[in-house]
């Protein structure tokens, strides 16, 4: 994460100041603490003054720990945390350059936010997407500016990862796409440009791992721990698909599951059973509680 304050230069995000992020849930929080860290003002717009406040106090308790890790001065972690305003309106929108949604995965729910956007706005605003499978060219055609709307797909968790995926819709013109990518480099993070198809790349092919181990589980080939291990230590990956899974959050898996199904048509996209029976069941992984592994230190959801 970086923790330099961007100086004036001369690419195109230089002029961006402010801006907003719609959504105060894992990844929002996460985008909004990112944005301020790196100076910018953040407007942290949520449907509720309680889910605000949740937000604020997640933003806060993350910036303590950084703090600590990183050794920060004793009052910087109250400056960046001074730089997120919280409210419930869209209309805080009205002055900032850039906005980020950050909304469950619902295409319509995305479709009704950005036609709110589109009118609350600036004119020259860009309007981003954090979807991580929803069609970037679908949520744009809410819009009168879809060459200015475009998929800004940050990894979880937000102020840690490095990559974001920068999804070109059918209609985003250059100039938002290099913006938006110069905007990630003052942000400190990785930008990769890719085009709009279910999934993008990050979790059309992730997701797909995921569901094979839920169905490797279902089906008895090996227990989930057994399953984690050989894909730690196998395949040195840092954590195993389940125990990631409830990180990410199995309801969010299952969502973009079922829009790489609908959008490929593909049986190998068909998501995993036991995945959906977890999710009814209200089993969500980390953030409920308890998903494939149970977290009693979580508060249930």
């Amino acid at each position: 994460m970086t923790t330099t304050n961007p100086t004036p230069g001369d690419g195109p995000a230089a002029a961006v100041r402010k801006v907003a992020v719609v959504g105060g849930g894992t990844m929002g929080s996460g985008i909004a603490q990112t944005f301020a860290t790196a100076g910018f003002d953040v407007e942290l717009v949520d449907v509720k003054p309680e889910l605000v406040e949740r937000a604020r106090s997640a933003i806060e308790k993350s910036l303590e720990r950084v703090a600590k890790k990183q050794e920060w001065s004793a009052d910087r972690a109250s400056a960046v945390l001074a730089r997120i305003h919280g409210g419930t309106s869209l209309d805080a929108a009205h002055d900032c350059q850039v906005v980020i949604e950050a909304v469950n995965e619902d295409a319509a729910l995305k479709r009704i936010i950005f036609q709110r956007l589109d009118a609350v706005a600036p004119p020259g605003a860009i309007l981003a997407s954090n979807t991580s499978s929803i069609s970037i060219t679908e949520i744009a055609s809410a819009t009168k500016r879809p060459d200015r709307v475009v998929g800004m797909h940050f990894m979880n968790p937000v102020p840690v990862m490095s990559l974001v995926e920068i999804v070109r819709g059918h209609a985003t013109s250059d100039a938002t796409c290099a913006l938006i990518t110069d905007l990630a480099v003052r942000l400190g993070k990785t930008p990769v440009e890719v085009n709009d198809s279910p999934g993008f790349v990050s979790n059309r092919i992730l997701m797909p791992m995921i569901n094979e181990a839920c169905f490797v589980l279902m089906e008895g080939v090996a227990t989930k721990e057994a399953i984690d291990t050989v894909m730690k230590v196998g395949m040195n990956h840092p954590l195993g698909p389940l125990a990631l899974a409830d990180l990410i959050g199995l309801d969010i898996c299952l969502d973009i599951m079922e829009v790489l199904h609908r959008g490929l048509g593909d049986l190998r996209c068909r998501p995993c059973p036991l995945l959906r029976r977890l999710v009814e069941a209200g089993h969500l992984g980390r953030k409920s509680g308890r998903g494939f592994y149970e977290y009693p230190e979580t508060p249930k959801a």
